[in-house]
């Protein structure tokens, strides 16, 4: 796990147009789900995100809460504060 992309300090992965942020051996992660983008010139760009605050028990994971957002900066300004939230006081 060294070499994976971190945010913050937290492991960020990308599967397709799912991105999970959080360590998956903590109580709660975040899912996010891009569902929408834009090209700018040779790039795919984000502009609709589905963010999932998950509680992860080891046998399923819950969904406790969502949002949607406009683009991948306000997708993980409040994936990061509802991840460290439920971290802290879940």
């Amino acid at each position: 796990m060294e070499n994976m992309l971190r945010y913050k300090g937290k492991p960020l992965v990308r599967r397709g147009n799912m991105i999970y942020y959080g360590d998956p051996q903590d109580k709660y992660m975040i899912v996010m789900i891009i569902t929408s983008s834009t090209k700018k010139k040779d790039l795919d760009v984000t502009t609709g995100v589905t963010i999932q605050l998950m509680l992860n028990d080891g046998k399923k994971e819950k969904m406790i809460k969502q949002a949607e957002r406009d683009g991948m900066y306000a997708a993980m300004d409040i994936a990061e504060y509802w991840l460290n939230d439920a971290l802290e006081n879940g």
